[in-house]
């Protein structure tokens, strides 16, 4: 049963023109969802990630936390943490499938959905009242409509800005919602600690300690300009938030500049041929990523971490746009060959930048367009796309991935 706050409990209502702004963050999203498909894990210290010597946690367990085990951690401390951890593999395309599940229901409420990363979105319901009812009541049926579209709980904020409706939505959690109305926006932050401020970070918050800086408040009470001419930029953002003030103005989609994909391998490597068949699996992955959001791009770039950290990047443009991994993977191949030299490898990536819709490509002329053999593996990767979609992205691979 979902838990609800407010904040201070029953006081203040939003009136008209005063924006009203929810943070949607799906509770240990990518757990959640090995969870529901194998139900045999509930209730264990399940962590999502590789289960190598260099394995990361990518999503942990409410019951994983509990040991202190936290996304990003090395999988060799979270197994001394917990020595029973259950370790699952990510399952990227299970996952985006109910993600859009969840961002489908968004949708429905409102045309201003920001989506900042596959298991959270801000959603703009100002001026919704006549569909939905009133905020408070909007974001109850949202939550509702993403548990019976996608049997997944998500925990929610809301109030007037991104900033605190973000706060809020960690507060109550997992299955839960905080709600901070107009009137309570100021009364909230003041003794809220600044620790808790997404984009202050441990850092940030040992720097204003420094200077007696504990609350939200305490940034409130300084001089005007003190912090901006202390910390910078930073330090202008840091009096708006003293202020209270955060984003109203949601963001609902841009077309990214860049799409990439990496590996930090098993194992550091010298090996030529190890390297390609990592570089052909990323490649087609980038591509595909590519094609299912009708995209193109114009420049290759090859990434690669030596053994001893040093981080080389290589790029190439290319005339006319492309999304075929195979195009992706000829170009990376070659900035290989001429920039590896032998050196032993940690981490290998490749990205695709220049990007731009596939309809705004152009015309070709008669002597410049896509060869015969381009426009072959454009529909071979295209009947790709169609299995995978269907299937999952393990139902076909290329037969050098499995030498």
């Amino acid at each position: 049963m979902a838990q609800s706050r407010e904040y201070p409990a029953g006081t203040g209502r939003w009136g008209p023109g005063d924006p009203a702004i929810a943070h949607i963050d799906m509770d240990a999203f990518f757990a959640s969802v090995e969870i529901l498909d194998d139900p045999t894990l509930a209730g264990t210290p399940l962590v999502v990630g590789g289960d190598t010597s260099r394995g990361v946690v990518a999503a942990a367990s409410y019951e994983a936390r509990r040991y202190g085990i936290r996304s990003a951690m090395p999988i060799f401390q979270a197994k001394r943490l917990c020595p029973g951890i259950v370790i699952r593999p990510g399952r990227m395309t299970r996952y985006v499938e109910l993600s859009r599940e969840a961002m489908k229901v968004l949708h429905r409420y409102s045309p201003l959905v920001e989506q900042i990363g596959i298991d959270e979105a801000y959603v703009d319901l100002s001026g919704t009242d006549a569909l939905f009812g009133c905020p408070e009541r909007a974001i109850r049926s949202i939550r509702d409509d993403i548990r019976a579209a996608t049997a997944l709980t998500c925990s929610a904020g809301l109030s007037t800005s991104t900033l605190v409706a973000k706060i809020a939505s960690d507060i109550n959690k997992p299955d839960g919602m905080t709600i901070i109305p107009p009137s309570s926006v100021r009364a909230f932050l003041e003794g809220l600690p600044v620790g808790k401020v997404p984009g202050i970070g441990g850092k940030g918050e040992e720097r204003l300690r420094a200077i007696g800086v504990r609350t939200v408040g305490d940034l409130g009470r300084l001089r005007a300009g003190y912090l901006e001419e202390r910390f910078g930029r930073f330090g202008g953002w840091l009096e708006a938030v003293g202020r209270g003030e955060g984003r109203t103005v949601l963001v609902p989609w841009s077309q990214p500049k860049s799409i990439s994909n990496e590996i930090t391998m098993p194992e550091d490597t010298g090996d030529q041929a190890t390297l390609e068949k990592h570089l052909l699996a990323l490649s087609d992955s980038v591509g595909r990523r590519m094609r299912r959001q009708g995209l193109r791009g114009r420049t290759v770039t090859l990434k690669l971490k030596t053994d001893r950290h040093r981080l080389i990047t290589r790029s190439v443009t290319l005339e006319r746009p492309f999304s075929q991994g195979a195009v992706i993977f000829r170009d990376a191949r070659g900035l290989l060959r001429r920039h590896a030299g032998g050196t032993v490898m940690r981490l290998v990536g490749v990205g695709v930048s220049g990007l731009e819709p596939e309809d705004a490509a152009g015309q070709f002329s008669l002597f410049d367009g896509p060869s015969p053999e381009e426009e072959k593996w454009e529909r071979v990767e295209r009947a790709v796309d169609r299995i995978v979609d269907r299937f999952g992205a393990g139902a076909l691979r290329r037969g050098r991935e499995l030498e």
